[in-house]
């Protein structure tokens, strides 16, 4: 989780919502990234679909079956379901999304037993300083 917060500070600086994931394989990160919405003009660009899009690419699948996600942030459901449809086997995440969040806060959209997958997810993890990055990004726009 702190390598998805290095990368939630890389967002930051650059003037985007400060979240950042990280796709782990046995331990080794394959793959990383943060929010790029702002600067690529791509609504889809959260931080969780640019990382399992270059996890797909090295893996050379689309299946991601066994991997794990770390993100700072709850998934939204455009991202819950991209955990869904790549077959993640896991998602760790900081501190929970009561305005948008897919997972445990309004949708329970990966434990959700209609669907063909479904994800083990682990939360609260580094929530303060997940959290604490979100609330310093949002102070510093309303000023």
């Amino acid at each position: 989780m702190r390598l998805a917060l290095k990368e939630a500070g890389l967002a930051f600086l650059k003037g985007e919502v400060p979240v950042g994931a990280i796709v782990v394989k046995d331990g080794k990160v394959i793959s990383s990234s943060h929010n790029l919405r702002e600067i690529s003009k791509d609504p889809s660009a959260h931080a969780e679909i640019l990382a399992i899009r270059t996890a797909a690419k090295k893996s050379d699948s689309w299946r991601l079956s066994g991997l794990t996600l770390y993100v700072t942030k709850e998934p939204c459901i455009m991202c819950a379901g991209a955990l869904v449809n790549s077959r993640i086997a896991r998602l760790v995440y900081g501190c929970r999304d009561e305005k948008a969040g897919g997972v445990d806060s309004l949708y329970r959209i990966l434990n959700d037993k209609r669907l063909n997958h479904q994800v083990e997810v682990v939360s609260g993890v580094l929530e303060d300083e997940c959290a604490a990055i979100l609330r310093n990004f949002f102070k510093e726009r309303r000023i």
